[in-house]
């Protein structure tokens, strides 16, 4: 329903991928041909459409939203060592993490020159504080790596900050475009923090039950790389002390293959992928519950549809 519009977001995000270096355009060309899912972008389409927004700037909004996400995964797989993204190598795999950075870099600073061109102080003040969250998401989560003692609102704090706040960023920034009502604009902010709370809740469960081949990686790479995420430290919450230190032992030191298939194990028999999946549920009950005060059309429809992806996507 909005497939004119993301044509117009594609051929946005061609025209501002122009760079007179040669290797930036590459990159940048690289990253888009790569594809992925452009949820961010499909909710400002959505959102707009929903509160009867006449005009183009929302295609120049999602792109924009696109391309502080695509910087965002730039630096990801920097920091994470990251070798492949959507089933092919990542960028800094290819071309070393210097230029990775740099092209990063070069995304961040361009989507700032299309907030420009979107002429609305308010919009880019969102975006702005929004970056900034992000990046302090993405410290606290390196900060984390490793630590055995993380708590669970420690945890959503971390993901609030370096996945949700795009979501409600989203969402909030179209919300203002459209000129909405305050009550409207708070509904649609919260949808997309919930939405996004949602995403994150639900992506960090196949780690512990996925399909290695879906995921294009294998099944405890978080667990080995020490990466602290709701379903362990729920186990962590419901273990004796031999399995709690043997836990521990693995998120501070790593450990031998078998004793993380064992951990894999307990967190699949204690309830843990069931209540990782509950929290999930809630968050998108929440966001489903923002929509009641909007109007009642197609586009709202997809809103919440939107949530019934990102809890069911990986089941």
């Amino acid at each position: 329903m909005v497939a004119a519009d993301f044509e117009a977001v594609n051929q946005l995000i061609l025209g501002q991928l122009h760079s007179d270096v040669q290797l930036v355009e590459t990159i940048s060309q690289y990253l888009v041909d790569g594809g992925g899912k452009r949820i961010r972008p499909l909710l400002v389409l959505l959102t707009a459409n929903c509160c009867g927004y006449q005009g183009d700037k929302h295609s120049l909004l999602a792109a924009i939203i696109e391309f502080l996400h695509t910087a965002t995964l730039l630096h990801d797989d920097v920091v994470d060592t990251s070798q492949m993204r959507r089933g092919r190598s990542t960028a800094n795999a290819v071309w070393g993490n210097a230029p990775s950075v740099l092209v990063g870099d070069f995304l961040y600073s361009r989507a700032f020159q299309m907030m420009v061109e979107l002429g609305d102080m308010r919009i880019m003040s969102i975006l702005a504080h929004s970056t900034n969250q992000i990046s302090e998401g993405e410290v606290r989560q390196l900060a984390n790596v490793r630590n055995a003692e993380l708590t669970q609102q420690e945890y959503r704090d971390v993901i609030k900050a370096k996945t949700a706040i795009l979501f409600e960023a989203s969402s909030h920034s179209a919300a203002v475009l459209s000129q909405v009502e305050q009550p409207q604009e708070k509904a649609l902010k919260d949808y997309g923090l919930h939405l996004g709370m949602t995403f994150q809740l639900i992506d960090d469960v196949p780690d512990y039950e996925g399909d290695s081949k879906k995921m294009r990686k294998n099944v405890g790479d978080d667990l080995a790389e020490g990466k602290v995420t709701l379903p362990l430290i729920y186990t962590m919450e419901h273990s004796n002390e031999k399995q709690l230190k043997q836990i521990r032992d693995t998120i501070i030191n790593g450990n031998s293959a078998d004793i993380e298939q064992e951990i894999i194990a307990l967190v699949n028999s204690c309830g843990a992928i069931a209540y990782a999946k509950e929290q999930a549920e809630l968050e998108a009950q929440q966001a489903i519950r923002q929509l009641e005060i909007l109007p009642t059309n197609k586009y709202c429809d997809a809103l919440e549809n939107l949530v019934e992806l990102a809890v069911n996507r990986n089941n």
